[in-house]
């Protein structure tokens, strides 16, 4: 499948499906990301974002259905695949005993980069993200929102054609968010494509073109984020597709005057 400009799409999933035990977690979702868009992913905790990402990107392996990233089948060609993609995981866990500078040199050299180009890359990335006082500073003394940040200099400093970002800013101050919203809008205007899931309506729509929502493990509504959410806003069409009960189901018995 290729997007209008004969392009292949940044990501394309294709009957992906996951179990764990007897929960159907992901129920053979289709998803086609175009290049070049920026496209969030939402849905309802529990909903199969964080499953379907990390199949997307070779985390874990799907029980079915296949994943592309430009083409490239993720579990037919990992390494071609890969090198093409850059990934926040929600949660991602660092070493903790290595400064920023030091995490970023060693996540280069396992990707063969060249140590002056590897350095020259990691410079700039502390200095854009605002991590040039901690750089000397150990992982393990980092802020949630410093967290994310070096995690998104990780996920950058191969020079990625899509990025893949699992809530990057939850937990992050207004800050950090703003360079990080800066940085992602330069990214997807040079002409690389980022997917982020959010349970942030409001984020989303400030930010992305694309929009996907997920709900019980299956695709509830994907496309332009207008045509998507129509004449209202993206949370309340949300609200709708998933069921969400209205006031009656919402009200306390011991509070009601």
């Amino acid at each position: 499948m290729t997007t209008n400009d004969d392009q292949p799409a940044a990501l394309r999933l294709a009957g992906l499906t996951k179990s764990f035990g007897d929960t159907v977690a992901v129920d053979h979702v289709d998803l086609t990301v175009p290049a070049g868009s920026f496209f969030g992913l939402v849905g309802p905790n529990g909903a199969g974002k964080t499953t379907s990402l990390a199949m997307a990107v070779g985390l874990l392996r799907p029980d079915a259905g296949r994943a592309e990233i430009f083409g490239v089948d993720v579990w037919r060609d990992p390494v071609e695949a890969k090198r093409q993609v850059g990934v926040l995981p929600d949660g991602l866990a660092f070493p903790e005993r290595l400064t920023g500078r030091e995490l970023l040199g060693y996540l280069g050299r396992l990707r063969g980069m060249p140590a002056d180009l590897l350095a020259d890359r990691v410079d700039e990335l502390l200095r854009v993200l605002d991590l040039e006082r901690a750089d000397r500073t150990l992982v393990l003394g980092y802020s949630a929102g410093m967290r994310k940040k070096i995690g998104l200099a990780a996920a950058l400093l191969h020079a990625p054609r899509l990025l893949v970002l699992d809530e990057p800013f939850e937990a992050v101050d207004p800050v950090s968010a703003a360079t990080i919203r800066a940085i992602l809008r330069r990214f997807v205007a040079a002409g690389g494509s980022v997917i982020l899931s959010s349970h942030v309506m409001t984020l989303v729509e400030q930010v992305c073109d694309h929009v996907g929502v997920l709900h019980r493990g299956r695709v509830a509504a994907v496309g332009p984020l207008d045509t998507v959410r129509g004449t209202r806003s993206l949370e309340d069409t949300f609200v709708e597709l998933v069921g969400a009960p209205g006031p009656s189901g919402t009200e306390l018995s011991w509070l009601a005057s």
